[in-house]
């Protein structure tokens, strides 16, 4: 496990100008072709100059993404739900309802041009926002993601996944992003080897007893955030 201090250990990720991101959140199912569309010509017109940076919380209808690493044999239901390429980094992973997915088209180059402190940065956000919920969420070294230890009577030790991330980066502005797991249905994830982590386990707030909705988790979220990447202003999602 990696150990992190209450402050972020890395710096540069808010803006020095301090100017907002778009935080937009869609209210039904968003089909995951054209998520990906409104993503491409987002980051198009963040490099042209043309538009800021945008932060896109969103559902899906159930389907798995298989990012650049993904091994065919970690898919083990091919026809259970819709499978797309996704192009980001990472491997097999679920998305559906209940689950959170938050897209991130960040100018990296007018934060700072290092994607490792970015991804370390997005461990940071979805760990201070599950403390908020009442959850020790944990970061582990050469592991993306972020984890919940379980210890339960009789049962050994075990440390499962909540919260899943996945970024590309395409003239240092980020796509793709973060999956925290609500209240998913997890046998979902059966269907898969998810993350390629045949050892571990994937679990929910739902499932460790945190029963939230959806907007109180994003209300989190939202906090965190500000926190650790700077202000922003709420804004219609893409359409």
């Amino acid at each position: 496990m990696c150990e992190m201090d209450r402050e972020p250990p890395v710096t540069g990720l808010i803006r020095a100008d301090r100017a907002p991101a778009a935080w937009a959140v869609s209210d039904h199912p968003v089909l995951y072709p054209l998520a990906v569309a409104a993503m491409e010509a987002r980051v198009e017109a963040i490099a042209k100059g043309s538009a800021g940076e945008l932060v896109w919380l969103l559902e899906h209808p159930p389907l798995y993404t298989a990012g650049v690493s993904a091994k065919p044999a970690d898919l083990l239901a091919p026809d259970r739900f819709p499978v797309f390429n996704a192009g980001r980094g990472g491997q097999f992973t679920y998305h559906g309802p209940g689950q959170r997915v938050i897209y991130l088209m960040l100018d990296l180059a007018r934060r700072r041009r290092d994607v490792r402190a970015f991804v370390t940065g997005l461990e940071i956000w979805i760990i201070e926002a599950l403390r908020a919920l009442g959850v020790s969420g944990e970061a582990h070294c050469g592991r993306i993601g972020v984890w919940v230890s379980r210890h339960g009577a009789g049962r050994a030790p075990r440390e499962d996944k909540i919260a899943a991330i996945g970024i590309k980066v395409r003239r240092w502005i980020s796509f793709h992003g973060v999956s925290l797991n609500i209240a998913p249905d997890l046998e979902h994830f059966d269907g898969i080897v998810p993350c390629g982590i045949a050892e571990g386990g994937v679990t929910s707030l739902e499932e460790i007893g945190i029963r939230v909705s959806m907007r109180e988790a994003d209300q989190a979220l939202k906090a965190s955030f500000v926190r650790n990447f700077g202000p922003v202003e709420d804004s219609p999602p893409p359409q």
